[in-house]
């Protein structure tokens, strides 16, 4: 019963990802958030936020429950069906608690900042570009990056927590994933680079990333045209959404 609405973006393969390294079926509805579809009725029903990753389930007792937010989502998913903790820890456990400390880093630190950078970078409607939000947003972020890359290398683990891949692993990488099209130069961070490659490496990660199938912004940053009218297509339904959002 488990139904995943997406697009092509870091959060949403933070779900996809999940669901494939649990080894979960699911359903996927593809969201085109080009044509505003996140704000239409039906998916507001879902999702009031109007925002993708979104899901829909059955409790066990047969209570039809829909999710959103991509870190409330892995947790609903480890809760339950990760019995066997393949991608978490017990509850209660230092391990349980030091996953949720990273998974609250990415969503609420790594994930704005390297969103606002990568808008002010790639999407600003500006007519000029604006200097001191691009510092501002791409620095915090390699800030962000840099805790992570002390601390794997001050615990020599190969993964966030423990010796284990989790959902906050999955949830970072996500996001270091693009790190490119945000202009963040991956070697300044030798550690986190390792991690990096390590967790690109899982087949799981692999074909979660590639849902839904489209342009990996890594390779279309080599491609000028390409690149061109993705962020064009990206800057207008953006464009959009600020103009609606100022009206209500």
């Amino acid at each position: 019963m488990v139904h995943l609405f997406t697009a092509q973006s870091p959060n949403g393969h933070k779900v996809s990802i999940t669901l494939e390294e649990l080894g979960l079926p699911y359903d996927i509805t593809v969201v085109d958030l080009g044509k505003s579809a996140q704000k239409e009725p039906w998916f507001l029903a879902i999702n009031p936020n109007g925002r993708i990753p979104a899901l829909t389930d059955e409790l066990p007792d047969k209570t039809p429950i829909s999710l959103f937010e991509s870190g409330s989502i892995q947790q609903y998913l480890i809760d339950n069906y990760d019995p066997e903790h393949k991608l978490s820890y017990p509850k209660g456990s230092k391990e349980y608690y030091e996953t949720n400390n990273w998974l609250f880093f990415q969503n609420a630190g790594v994930g704005p900042m390297q969103g606002q950078a990568n808008h002010f970078i790639r999407y600003s409607l500006a007519s000029v570009p604006i200097p001191y939000a691009i510092d501002r947003y791409k620095n915090e972020t390699r800030r962000l990056y840099r805790t992570v890359d002390n601390s794997l290398a001050l615990s020599g683990s190969n993964y966030l927590v423990g010796d284990k891949c989790t959902i906050a692993d999955i949830a970072l990488w996500c996001w270091v994933n693009s790190a490119k099209f945000s202009e963040i130069d991956l070697t300044e961070f030798p550690t986190l680079q390792i991690w990096h490659k390590r967790m690109a490496s899982r087949p799981a990660v692999q074909k979660g990333y590639n849902v839904p199938s489209g342009d990996d912004l890594n390779k279309v940053l080599d491609e000028p045209e390409k690149l061109e009218r993705l962020l064009a297509s990206n800057k207008a339904w953006i464009a959009h959404g600020l103009k609606q959002d100022a009206q209500k």
